[in-house]
């Protein structure tokens, strides 16, 4: 299957890009580098697609397993190498759920399946970044 993304340059260092849902994200460079930070980085980009196609693994399982989960959020820390062409070497993803009634095995079951098995944004990460995986669960 194919997906076309198409990226048009809107001048100084601002691009819109399509993307096959329809919607379209505007990527520029921030200030010290000659933009006017007027929207994402590549580089974090991918960290959202990365955590992203992973939260939506895990929000499908839940539905799935009817579990109960008041909140869900997943924070991803990298680091960037200091050499170009610069890239994240190691990357800690964060799960927290929050709830009354958390089922942690099954909440772990779904973060597992999603890191393991669905999550092809995770599978490309792997070629090139030391992955850390952790959940936490909060009771409300």
């Amino acid at each position: 299957m194919k997906n076309l993304v198409t990226t048009t340059w809107l001048g100084e260092m601002r691009f819109e890009s399509t993307n096959p849902s329809g919607h379209n994200l505007f990527i520029d460079a921030g200030e010290e580098n000659g933009g006017k930070s007027e929207g994402y980085r590549p580089k974090a980009l991918m960290l959202s697609g990365l955590a992203g196609c992973s939260g939506l693994d895990v929000a499908s399982l839940i539905k799935k397993m009817k579990l109960e989960v008041n909140d869900f959020k997943i924070e991803t820390e990298a680091n960037l190498t200091e050499e170009h062409p610069k890239y994240y070497d190691k990357v800690a993803m964060h799960f927290h759920f929050y709830g009354n009634n958390l089922n942690e095995k099954k909440l772990q079951k779904a973060v597992d399946l999603s890191i393991e098995k669905y999550c092809g944004v995770m599978e490309m990460f792997r070629q090139f970044s030391e992955l850390t995986i952790e959940t936490h669960f909060h009771s409300k």
